[in-house]
């Protein structure tokens, strides 16, 4: 193990990903302390499999409560797939089930720019929406039960995120929005129940985030911005629709 935390957990993580394996957060449960030290992970993971390029670019963006600090992943392109998404062939470990609403960004933003937003200035940059799931999955062999900072080092537990059609980005009473999943032949609804009570709420906190170290977020980004059902679970050969009553719907054949 290098001597680096930092570069210890990124060794592991891409050691995970490469061979289809899960890693041992136990070994590693104290190499991370600060949330900056898991971004500082995200990064060079990032780096070693060559995600990032220019342009546009595909987030995750959330929190439990306005409260909490939120915690923000830069998604790979090659899990990024519009509905319906085919996800048989996808080596996942885990799939876990988040319905969100996703929104897409109409302008370029910079640090400077993003610095002076506020939750209203920030959402009035949005010109598109649309339904999300985001598969949730782990290259830890804990999953969910790793340790906070291995699973924001671990893009905040990301395994895919399909994206249905795009409508325009308008003022909605959150609060009474309906959302409902089908997997398999269980359904779940839920009403008005997103963590922040609005999915742009937490925008201006992701673009001061993503603009960090002179990095600009391009006109047509999308973040992903939470879940409405908390965590479901899927199996191999469910199909997994979600739905927003006005927003439309997304699905992924497992």
């Amino acid at each position: 193990m290098s001597a680096n935390p930092i570069e210890s957990v990124a060794q592991a993580l891409v050691h995970a990903r490469q061979t289809y394996t899960c890693a041992d957060a136990q070994r590693l449960a104290d190499a991370l302390g600060t949330p900056d030290d898991a971004y500082a992970v995200q990064d060079a993971v990032a780096a070693l499999l060559g995600w990032r390029a220019s342009g546009a670019s595909c987030w995750k963006s959330g929190g439990p409560s306005r409260q909490a600090q939120p915690t923000h992943a830069e998604l790979p392109r090659a899990g990024v797939w519009p509905s319906p998404a085919d996800g048989r062939n996808w080596p996942f470990t885990w799939r876990g089930i988040e319905a969100e609403i996703a929104l897409r960004m109409g302008e370029a933003v910079d640090a400077g720019r993003a610095a002076a937003l506020d939750a209203a200035s920030a959402a009035a940059l949005v010109d598109a929406m649309a339904v999300s799931i985001e598969v949730v999955d782990s290259r830890w062999q804990q999953y969910v039960d790793a340790p906070a900072l291995l699973k924001l080092a671990d893009l905040q537990s990301h395994g895919a995120l399909v994206l249905g059609e795009w409508r325009p980005f308008e003022a909605r009473d959150w609060t009474a929005q309906r959302c409902s999943v089908t997997i398999g032949s269980e359904r779940v609804e839920r009403r008005g129940t997103h963590a922040l009570g609005d999915p742009a709420y937490g925008l201006a906190a992701w673009l001061r985030h993503a603009t960090r170290g002179g990095r600009r977020i391009e006109a047509g980004s999308v973040v992903t911005t939470g879940t409405w059902v908390g965590i479901l679970p899927a199996a191999a050969g469910d199909l997994v629709t979600a739905e927003f009553d006005g927003i439309g719907h997304a699905s992924i054949q497992f």
